[in-house]
């Protein structure tokens, strides 16, 4: 075994019996680089990457290839999810130097750890235009051995392309803020937005542009506030649009819940059968926005299509939930990762089935089963069939003369069964490390899912999990985060990332317990982020601490992506926390953020869609609602069940001088209900209908 035994990710430990003599990205890697004058040969990945697996067995298992990746490289194995930091910086140069990227990630560096060559997947044996991996290690290694000149300046020319990129996005910021700064932000702004989105939407198949395709949750977010604010029923058709394709595609798995990484189709049909934590809770959390928006009495007329969306919407969260709870949730409290494409070392097979299984499992009610799912004797995938739905319970049952509820319950049956006898295969591998920021976000989505179903095991699960975060990944030394944790051990700094969507689920959980203990640490380690990650000549926050010295370079992390980007995150708390807390001067902060990237949200507004919405929040100042009385507490999640896009909720039994929203309002035994903007409130009232009618008129 190699030096990967002794580490705790998954993905390292895969690479454990490989005859590589692999390091992990640590400091004994690069002192006999340095020692012995040898290239570093850097690969990432992660334990649920397909092509991961298929170059390991392929290559990294092959013992002539790694006796000359002994003999002439250092070998660094990195999981990307363990150290997002390191491949931040890799890939960027594999983009510069190829155009594309991707995972497994190889890239070749200096000592020093300048990277002179970057590529992705490589075979064993040369195809497709493309070299064999043992090809490409004697080029590399020829390289370094009469052409080292040529490699060191190939690697400042990279270098100097990468610390380009972190200011392409950029304008530079006004020094001063003034009151009346946000005005550059307007509604015609926000078209222009609008426009761009509407340019790439997919009118046949849900989403944004073709195959391959990815949820998009903060596009579709954007669409859903876009309406609340405007009216405009485009948008909010082709945000539930997009959701009901996803929820009835092969991207979402039907008997389980959860959903895929991203469907390999245009049809959300074939997905890349991994499921990540953070997909999943990035989909909770807006689903649990549609499902208060279709039953927002204020912003959107009754309609018999939106109740059948008002139940596809409260089960996919339930189901997906569940899934979260079954399968990747630590005891603890904390969430696993992710669970892997791959079973028996095929991609989708624990998924799949023919129709000769479902025949002989559900018996006479198969053929429904099969005509509702899409399962044919050909397969609709490889031969096999992945189960979705082409139409609604509503539609199907309408078309065949069926009554709903009784074909819901028949089909439920079936899906049950079949459920039981997939538990009997063997499953896909899973990560069980935890990541403090995945966490988080999925933290925010239980509290979300409990402010718009009421379930009370929702809040109880987003507060353990917090207090998981807070007993085993904070820091004794300090009081700082550490990025992951298994088998008891925290290990790595925590990346901006962690800390925003810790502060952003701390200012969840603060507005469905009210506790004051959480907004104290959300406004903590806001204060450690100006501390140790603040860039006080662009306003935008670096991607690692300032004292973190094992990187060759600090990143800004700019892009809303598969999660949103730690910058655009802050950029949304800082608003949030400004107004709770009465800090004008992070308020200041986040428009000065969204000043700099303003004309690059406007461009390309589907790469950075929280940027977007955080924008958006400037034009339409938040709903500051304080809930001041006997019964606040029960008042306040009354009104967070309603869809009200940029608002803020604190909630107590008598005012407190230490909450700018309930100083110095007057309370009652029934609580009193103020709706402010900018600390000006409106004259308070009690009942929910007449909070409505202020919203109304509000907006």
């Amino acid at each position: 075994m190699n030096r990967l035994q002794y580490e705790t990710s998954p993905y390292l430990l895969q690479h454990a019996n490989n005859p590589v003599d692999w390091y992990a990205w640590k400091p004994e890697a690069f002192e006999r680089a340095q020692a012995e004058n040898k290239p570093i040969l850097v690969s990432i990945g992660y334990s649920t990457c397909h092509w991961c697996h298929v170059m390991e067995r392929e290559s990294f298992e092959n013992p002539d290839i790694a006796a000359f990746m002994n003999d002439y490289f250092i070998n660094i194995k990195v999981d990307r999810e363990e150290r997002p930091d390191v491949d931040a910086i890799y890939m960027d140069a594999c983009q510069i130097m190829t155009g594309g990227g991707g995972w497994p990630l190889n890239c070749f560096l200096t000592p020093e750890g300048k990277p002179f060559f970057a590529g992705t997947y490589y075979p064993p044996r040369p195809m497709h235009n493309r070299p064999s991996w043992l090809q490409l290690l004697q080029h590399m290694s020829n390289i370094w051995e009469t052409k080292r000149k040529t490699a060191y300046e190939q690697a400042d020319r990279i270098m100097e392309y990468i610390q380009r990129n972190d200011r392409v996005f950029l304008e530079k910021p006004d020094a001063a803020i003034s009151p009346d700064t946000a005005s550059v932000f307007t509604p015609a702004l926000l078209e222009q937005i609008m426009d761009k989105m509407r340019d790439q939407f997919d009118r046949t198949a849900g989403g944004f542009g073709g195959a391959p395709k990815f949820p998009a949750t903060m596009g579709i977010q954007y669409l859903l506030n876009h309406f609340w604010y405007t009216g405009n029923s485009e948008a909010l058709e082709h945000a539930l649009f997009s959701l009901d394709k996803m929820i009835m595609g092969g991207i979402y798995d039907q008997l389980g819940g959860g959903f895929a990484r991203y469907a390999t189709d245009r049809e959300w049909l074939v997905p890349h059968f991994e499921k990540m934590l953070y997909d999943n809770a990035l989909l909770v959390g807006v689903l649990a926005d549609a499902l208060k928006l279709v039953q927002d009495s204020i912003r959107v007329a009754p309609r018999p299509a939106l109740k059948a969306r008002v139940d596809l919407y409260r089960d996919t969260i339930a189901e997906s939930l569940e899934y979260i709870d079954r399968e990747m949730t630590h005891p603890e409290g904390g969430f696993f990762a992710a669970q892997d494409a791959d079973s028996e070392g095929v991609e989708g097979k624990f998924y799949v089935w023919t129709k000769s299984e479902i025949d002989q499992l559900l018996g006479e009610d198969a053929a429904l089963f099969c005509s509702f799912y899409g399962v044919t004797e050909a397969g609709n995938w490889e031969g096999v069939n992945i189960l979705w739905r082409p139409e609604s319970f509503e539609a199907f049952a309408a078309a065949h003369g069926l009554e709903v509820n009784a074909l819901r319950q028949t089909l439920a049956a079936c899906r049950q069964t079949l459920f039981e006898v997939r538990a009997g295969r063997i499953p896909p591998g899973r990560d069980d490390k935890v990541i403090l920021g995945w966490n988080a976000l999925m933290c925010s989505a239980y509290a979300q899912a409990f402010t718009a179903l009421g379930k009370e095991t929702y809040r109880e699960k987003a507060v353990r999990n917090i207090e998981f975060i807070l007993e085993h990944m904070v820091l004794e030394t300090d009081g700082r985060l550490s990025h992951t944790w298994k088998d008891g051990r925290a290990q790595y700094m925590a990346v901006l990332d962690d800390y925003a969507f810790l502060i952003a689920a701390l200012l969840d959980i603060w507005q469905i317990t009210f506790n004051s203990k959480f907004l104290t640490l959300a406004a903590k380690y806001t204060e450690q982020v100006f501390s140790y990650f603040h860039d006080t000549e662009s306003g935008l926050f670096f991607f690692t601490a300032s004292d973190q010295t094992d990187v060759i370079i600090r990143k800004k992390d700019l892009y809303d992506s598969a999660t949103p980007s730690g910058n655009s995150t802050m950029a949304h708390v800082l608003q949030r926390l400004g107004i709770l807390l009465d800090r004008q001067d992070w308020r200041e902060q986040a428009v000065r953020m969204l000043q700099g990237m303003q004309a690059t949200i406007a461009q390309y507004p589907l790469s950075f869609e929280r940027w977007a919405t955080a924008l958006m929040n400037e034009v339409h100042p938040a709903l500051e609602i304080a809930v001041l009385g006997g019964n606040a507490l029960d008042k306040a999640l009354d009104v967070q069940r309603r869809f009200l896009p940029n608002k803020v909720v604190a909630a107590g039994t008598e005012p407190s001088a230490d909450n700018p929203l309930l100083a110095h309002k007057p309370a009652s035994a029934d609580a009193l209900i103020y709706l402010c903007r900018e600390y000006a409130c409106q004259k308070p009232v009690q009942s929910l209908a007449d909070f409505d009618q202020l919203i109304r008129a509000a907006v």
